[in-house]
């Protein structure tokens, strides 16, 4: 890989979206690439939007990549992912959450959730190489809807080549004991489930 590869995280606060980039950026690491990274938490614990920039290559000097250069981009909420899509490449890869958590605009009343239609129809303006994941039901699946971020990330895992023990070990520094094997079974499922759809 001699061109950085350029991976933006979106969700809301309380997701698990800046532990996901954590072990994003850790699995980078220890496949022996250079590895910058830098987040933006906004009002994170009270549910507001977070995001955050990972870029793995042979050398990397910027933590961050601008609008229209994003290579992969990982949603972890619907709108979230609606509200970063400018930063998606034209043709870039997106793995989704159809998980929706409706902001206050939509609670007040003043404003409607997008429709799985309208979001797939803004997300296609930009590339048709999508995955759709319903993450978070995966994880209720398995007994931790908090481990749906696992979910992604393992979906991440199958279109990229580092060998699956080094995702594992990286989730195993980052993620606590006493939910470690939840989260590893969720992102086995997502690789699974990633697996599958590329076959198709």
């Amino acid at each position: 890989m001699k061109e950085p590869i350029n991976f933006m995280l979106v969700g809301v606060g309380g997701q698990g979206t800046l532990l996901a980039a954590n072990i994003l950026a850790d699995a980078g690491l220890a496949a022996g690439y250079d590895v910058k990274k830098s987040e933006i938490h906004g009002m994170a614990q009270r549910g507001g939007s977070v995001s955050s920039h990972v870029r793995w290559g042979e050398q990397v000097f910027s933590p961050m990549a601008g609008k229209g250069e994003v290579d992969i981009l990982l949603g972890f909420e619907m709108v979230e992912a609606l509200r970063y899509i400018e930063y998606l490449r034209q043709g870039g890869r997106a793995i989704l959450s159809t998980h929706q958590i409706p902001p206050v605009a939509v609670t007040s009343g003043g404003a409607e959730y997008p429709s799985q239609a309208r979001f797939i129809g803004v997300v296609e303006q930009v590339t048709k190489d999508y995955l759709l994941v319903p993450a978070v039901e995966i994880a209720q699946q398995l007994g931790n809807a908090r481990a749906h971020n696992l979910v992604i990330l393992g979906a991440l895992s199958a279109w990229l080549a580092v060998e699956e023990h080094i995702w594992l070990e990286a989730a195993a520094r980052h993620v606590p004991a006493k939910a470690l094997e939840v989260n590893l079974e969720a992102f086995r499922r997502g690789r699974a489930l990633a697996g599958q759809a590329r076959k198709r």
